[in-house]
């Protein structure tokens, strides 16, 4: 059932506590939307849960979906074989997602030698300007502003919880998917990230 824009300021705290669902994605996004998700991106780290680590879908090549680039053009996730790619779907709107923007930005600009590297695609249904100067404004200085205003890798991916991150290996093969947040400075994701390398030698 799709959460109107009236009830999204009552309801914006209690939702994000479990993450920001696709059906809250999918409503337009207002004023009142906005107000009440940047409220809740204002709470401490340790309110959100930590994601679950779902290997399900272990093996399973990525969507072939197009999103924007950074300049406006059309990606697709297929553009960054040959390396690592973790992948993370965001929103501006979504409390926990903006929480762990800074760790996930810090290890975006790692220098590491798996080669390993980090895009975050906005769910943003709005402009692609807004998604740049929101990073902007927080000072994400690695992550680019990629955008999917379609939400066709929520689609392709099955998924109707934001965030969420994928790890797939060189080969555009998934090896994990981290449904909620994550703390990635820490030595858990560090142990889960070195796992894309195996996959890649194997």
């Amino acid at each position: 059932m799709r959460l109107s824009i009236a009830l999204l300021p009552a309801l914006a705290v209690g939702l994000v506590l479990a993450g920001c669902d696709r059906h809250n994605a999918a409503a337009p996004q207002g004023d009142a939307a906005n107000v009440a998700a940047a409220a809740a991106g204002n709470r401490p780290a340790d309110e959100y849960p930590t994601g679950v680590l779902d290997r399900s879908h272990s093996g399973t090549p990525a969507p072939d979906r197009p999103f924007a680039g950074p300049q406006g053009g059309e990606v697709r996730l297929a553009d960054f074989r040959g390396r690592p790619l973790l992948v993370n779907l965001w929103a501006t709107w979504c409390g926990p997602c903006i929480v762990e923007l800074p760790s996930l930005d810090a290890l975006a600009g790692q220098d590491r030698p798996d080669g390993l590297r980090v895009i975050a695609i906005s769910q943003d249904t709005g402009s692609h300007v807004d998604v740049v100067n929101f990073l902007a404004e927080r000072d994400v200085r690695h992550l680019a502003a990629y955008q999917d205003s379609r939400m066709a890798l929520m689609t392709g991916l099955q998924l109707d919880t934001l965030p969420t991150t994928i790890l797939y290996d060189a080969e555009g093969r998934e090896v994990w998917r981290m449904v909620g947040r994550a703390e990635w400075d820490s030595e858990r994701i560090a142990g889960l990230l070195r796992e894309a390398r195996g996959n890649a030698a194997s």
